[in-house]
């Protein structure tokens, strides 16, 4: 058994420094973690069998997985630090981290997915008191001890060898504090500044108030990351032992198997002056994609800051910012797994490039969120201009400069005052371009052209009930009858049609159909979103009606095809209500996007509506989970990455 340093912490100050600490490790190991996973090959194209593309693809998602979990536990240190009056931090060095910063048993540099890699994230993730070795080519280079004097008034780094053991010293601190100052004066942040559930998408984010709260917290900080007690199975710990077993029984069976692109380990942005353990990313086109990718890092955490320790914000503000957080990041991914293809230097193969997360000095909270909505917006629009140069020619990347500008927009709506307002509709929306025949029935009448797409049916039965006389069901060849009605009226059963299978076209000059005059999304209980608005679904083109897949079962995604029926999926359609201000406009253009193996992202004015039509929430922006799992229904929680959730 290995027996870990003391840890001295006698201050509100001494622990306001551990925190600190703390919250770099999470940060920083978030960015390991992000780095190997984005050196894998997943793509169909990377000349991987069909046996390895699925390994990769399965070790990058329990990878991201982790790393995504890190963000959650830099949200939870947040909260502790908000809770005795420090403000959140999200600065750290970039990489690679310099010896003395951290023990000198605790390597935080960038390196592609390989087995010593594995072996490292095993030994960082490791239960207190277990003996490993780390992994090969993963060391300070110089032995060295960090430690503080008992009589010191200056808290000074402290030496641990696990992250496990720094947190059990924190919660030490807090036990210890709480005597000492007593409850109620250790914890004087303010109540309100606390991130929850409510606010992000992990239902561990636990709001700390007291030390009972602390302790919660800290508990669900190491029994993730080393398992105890225990070591539980889905720890990071033995994830990580789990990925790193399998990669090395494939390369025992297949010595050729190359699941990595050729990455360098510890790219940098900007040429150093130092260059030994570094490589300078120096190709331009790398570099500006390197250039964009950062700066979009640097936006998701300048959003970040104006969620955690913000009292002056409201709920509804913190999860406008928190989405458009998690959608930059989904800016990020295609951007570092394209730089992971790219070399470094001109006229050179490899190594390849890849995500440095370089952060600049100004890196710091905006103390009012009225500021910090506009300055975020309006770096939000600098860097949709800016991509749509810097991504030309790349196909695979043609989607970014719309996303920026989605976040753009949702930023910019976020930071007004002027609430429960709606903008004029158009006369009415085009309907996607769909050819007919693939799966498009057309029947034109005198006054109405009826359209009936099969695959967006869920078979509400609206149609056949309240117009049998048209919708003739279960009818071989010809069933719809659009004279059959007056248009009048046919309009109104149409549009009554949930999922928008059902659509039409007056022939006699009359107004078609406008979009909804409330942007809604109801829950279908079990069952599917049912969208109402002026919508424009990626992929899918322009509607005004659409029910959307959450169980994660249909085989026409995004729509709803009825699998929730056989998969037996449950979830309520009437979830609680969560705190919500009236929203500054309740219409308009609703965009949404089912992002790649993950959840639908939602931009523009929406109300999420139970089945009964209470009203959830009023969103801005969200992340909606379409694979099933997630804890937060109908919010995204991460889950979809955790259980290998697909599109296909």
């Amino acid at each position: 058994m290995i027996v870990e340093p003391e840890i001295v912490v006698q201050s509100r100050e001494e622990l306001i420094a551990l925190l600190t600490e703390a919250a770099e490790i999470e940060h920083g190991l978030m960015c390991c973690y992000l780095f190997a996973a984005f050196s894998l090959k997943i793509s169909d194209d990377s000349g991987l069998s069909a046996e390895h593309l699925a390994a990769t693809r399965r070790w990058r998602a329990a990878v991201l997985d982790v790393a995504i979990e890190e963000m959650l536990h830099l949200g939870l240190v947040a909260n502790m630090m908000t809770a005795i009056g420090a403000v959140p931090h999200f600065a750290r060095p970039n990489f690679p981290v310099s010896a003395g910063y951290h023990p000198a048993g605790v390597v935080v540099e960038l390196a592609p997915f390989s087995k010593d890699t594995m072996d490292h994230f095993v030994f960082l993730e490791r239960p207190e008191g277990m003996d490993l070795p780390d992994g090969a080519g993963f060391s300070a280079g110089q032995a060295y001890a960090r430690a503080m004097r008992p009589d010191a008034l200056m808290p000074s780094a402290q030496d641990f060898l696990t992250v496990g053991h720094l947190y059990r010293a924190i919660e030490k601190g807090f036990t210890g504090l709480a005597r000492q100052l007593g409850e109620q004066a250790l914890f004087i942040g303010q109540p309100s500044a606390q991130v929850s559930p409510a606010v992000g998408g992990f239902r561990e984010l636990v709001a700390v108030k007291d030390l009972a709260s602390a302790c919660a917290a800290i508990a669900a900080i190491v029994e993730q990351g080393e398992g105890t007690p225990g070591h539980a199975e889905n720890s990071h710990y033995n994830r990580f032992v789990a990925v790193r077993d399998e990669l090395a029984a494939m390369t025992v069976a297949d010595p050729a198997f190359a699941p990595v692109w050729p990455v360098a380990r510890n790219p940098v942005m900007r040429k150093p002056v130092v260059a030994e353990g570094r490589v300078h990313v120096a190709e331009p086109a790398a570099a500006r994609l390197l250039d964009l990718a950062n700066a979009a890092y640097g936006l998701m955490l300048r959003c970040l800051m104006g969620v955690f320790g913000q009292p002056d914000a409201t709920d509804a503000e913190r999860r406008r910012l928190y989405d458009a957080a998690l959608d930059l990041m989904h800016v990020v991914l295609p951007l570092a797994q394209r730089l992971a293809q790219m070399p470094v230097q001109e006229g050179a193969r490899v190594p390849t490039a890849g995500m440095t997360f370089t952060l600049h000095r100004s890196i710091m909270p905006v103390a009012q969120t009225a500021i910090g909505f506009k300055i975020v917006a309006e770096r939000a629009g600098e860097l949709a201009k800016a991509s749509a140069v810097v991504v030309a020619g790349f196909a695979d990347l043609a989607v970014i400069p719309d996303r920026m500008a989605r976040i753009a927009q949702a930023l910019t709506a976020g930071s007004s005052a002027t609430p429960e307002k709606t903008v004029a509709a158009p006369d009415r929306v085009e309907p996607a371009e769909t050819p007919i025949g693939n799966g498009i029935e057309v029947a034109v009448g005198r006054d109405i052209t009826i359209r009936f797409e099969a695959k967006r049916c869920i078979h509400a039965r609206f149609c056949v009930t309240q117009a049998p006389t048209v919708f003739k069901a279960n009818t071989p060849g010809e069933w719809i009858f659009p004279d059959a009605m007056e248009a009048d009226h046919l309009v109104a059963i149409a549009e009554n049609c949930p999922s928008g299978a059902i659509s039409y076209q007056r022939n006699d000059g009359r107004r078609g159909e406008a979009p909804a005059l409330v942007n809604l999304a109801s829950l279908r209980e079990n069952g599917p979103y049912a969208m109402r608005a002026d919508i424009h679904l990626t992929g899918h083109g322009a509607m005004t009606r659409a029910t959307l897949c959450r169980c994660g079962a249909s085989k026409t995604k995004p729509f709803c095809d009825g699998s929730h029926k056989d998969a037996g999926f449950a979830a309520t359609g009437e979830p609680e209500t969560r705190p919500s201000d009236p929203l500054p406009v309740r219409n308009g253009r609703l965009l949404i996007e089912p992002l790649r193996n993950g959840p639908l992202s939602v931009t523009g004015p929406v109300e999420i509506c139970a089945g009964t039509g209470r009203i959830l929430d009023r969103v801005m922006s969200a992340r909606l989970c379409r694979c099933g799992g997630s804890g937060t229904k109908p919010f995204c929680d991460g889950t979809h990455a955790r259980t290998g959730f697909t599109d296909g």
